[in-house]
């Protein structure tokens, strides 16, 4: 143990500068321009992995981004561990908001601010860490490992699922760890034990052959903006239920033991509402925020738009209107049976005024539940309070990562969800950060928790 805790003190600054390094790389995978710095940030991720001392180390190419894993498997008798982590990472709009440049890492009040620092290239090699400092000290590990790192995760991993699928066996695992997420608070760990699933539509409505003049034409012919509007309108009712016929059918309630430790939770609402700049919240009566965000499905309108959107006034009736929206998923309920439930409801209530087209948007996945009794829970949960020094609270979350879903289906193990960003991380937003004696806290932890496996 003083070997392990000397490498780490020693080399705090050089894994720090390692991070910094990580981080320079633009790698939007949404952006075009940014494909071959996609593929210099893949390279550069096998380059970590070789530097940590695994093997095996392979950058696969896809029809999108490369797929980068690793391996280390000279742990007889031992589990094996399944990491995964992506390394591209969202769009930096808008530019102006930033304090210094999006790709160019800052060092200020114990973070590093950088796209990508929290989500997720930051915690993605704390585990590299980890296993680089058990090698270094150790020269071996207490478990397995495999990594799989992707480079499309923020436009919906569309090459991920056929590259699990063929290399099942590789990839095979008794568990997986994913830190894709968030810690309660500093020094409050959590680990995460449901994820939403996600579907993605976009809509249009046609009238006319053409944009026509509002004095002419209005009130003779349906605007579409104003159907689009009405049509969105009357999915929701004003207590903010989803008014689909069948939408909440094979919800399941929360279990009673996570209900009540969600009750317990030190959340403070009105904190909730000044980080968000509001004065009230809105939603599906019955039901607390957490439980709302948490444990209920909802459909939202993501993208809004058509006529004329330019400087000053244009008396346009616009030929289309247009709209994205989105649905969380629960427990039991089946994106592709959802998707359809939505379609059809929306051509059922559209009126002969004007045409609809419903299109599925590629992306989103499968709600998942952890088991609370699977003993790695338990494991971390034990180690995460030992490394941090306080209760790991176990929390939902209203978002999606599917490869969690993948995981289950393809590869048959549960998911670890530890998280190890912070709520004001600004993750997706202008000066995302990381902070770091987390950072360092967290790799130790994850060191005790390969040994605790």
């Amino acid at each position: 143990m003083d070997i392990l805790a000397d490498y780490l003190a020693s080399s705090r600054n050089a894994r720090e500068q390692q991070l910094a390094a990580y981080l320079r790389f633009p790698s939007i995978s949404s952006d075009p321009n940014c494909r071959e710095a996609l593929q210099e940030c893949a390279r550069f991720s096998a380059q970590l992995l070789q530097e940590a001392g695994l093997q095996e180390v392979t950058v696969w190419q896809t029809p999108g981004n490369p797929i980068v894993t690793a391996s280390w498997r000279q742990a007889p008798g031992r589990p094996t561990v399944l990491i995964y982590g992506h390394y591209d990472v969202q769009p930096v709009d808008p530019l102006s908001l930033w304090i210094s440049p999006p790709f160019a890492p800052r060092w200020q009040n114990e973070r590093i601010f950088a796209r990508g620092a929290t989500d997720d290239k930051g915690q993605l090699l704390m585990h590299i860490q980890a296993v680089a400092a058990l090698l270094h000290s150790n020269g071996s590990l207490p478990v397995n490992i495999i990594f799989l790192l992707e480079g499309e995760e923020e436009i919906g991993s569309p090459n991920l699922p056929a590259f699990l699928e063929a290399h099942r066996q590789e990839l095979a695992a008794d568990l997986a760890i994913v830190s894709d997420s968030s810690m309660w608070a500093e020094q409050h760990p959590a680990i995460t034990t449901s994820l939403r699933g996600l579907v993605l539509l976009e809509v249009t409505l046609s009238g006319p052959n053409r944009d026509l003049h509002s004095g002419t034409y209005g009130g003779a012919v349906a605007n579409p903006l104003e159907m689009l509007a009405r049509l969105l309108a009357s999915l929701k009712s004003d207590e903010g239920t989803v008014t689909i016929p069948g939408f909440y059918e094979h919800v399941l309630p929360v279990d009673a033991t996570i209900r009540k430790q969600w009750q317990n939770l030190p959340f403070d609402e009105n904190k909730y509402l000044e980080t968000l700049g509001i004065d009230s919240t809105w939603g599906e009566a019955g039901y607390s925020l957490l439980e709302r965000i948490w444990s209920r499905p909802t459909l939202e309108i993501n993208g809004l738009w058509g006529g004329y959107n330019g400087p000053g006034g244009k008396t346009v009736l616009p030929a289309t209107a247009h709209a994205k929206l989105s649905m969380r998923l629960v427990a039991n309920q089946d994106p592709e049976t959802m998707a359809e439930l939505l379609q059809r409801h929306l051509l059922a209530i559209t009126p002969s005024c004007v045409r609809i087209e419903v299109q599925r948007i590629a992306g989103g996945g499968h709600p998942v539940t952890i088991p609370l009794q699977w003993p790695p829970m338990q494991t971390a949960r034990r180690v995460l309070e030992e490394s941090f020094g306080h209760e790991t609270l176990l929390v939902g979350e209203g978002a999606s990562i599917p490869v969690v879903a993948d995981f289950a289906k393809l590869l048959g193990v549960h998911t670890l969800l530890i998280g190890f960003g912070l709520p004001d991380a600004n993750t997706h937003s202008p000066n995302e950060s990381l902070h770091l004696p987390t950072f360092h806290t967290g790799i130790a932890s994850l060191m005790a928790l390969f040994k605790a496996l």
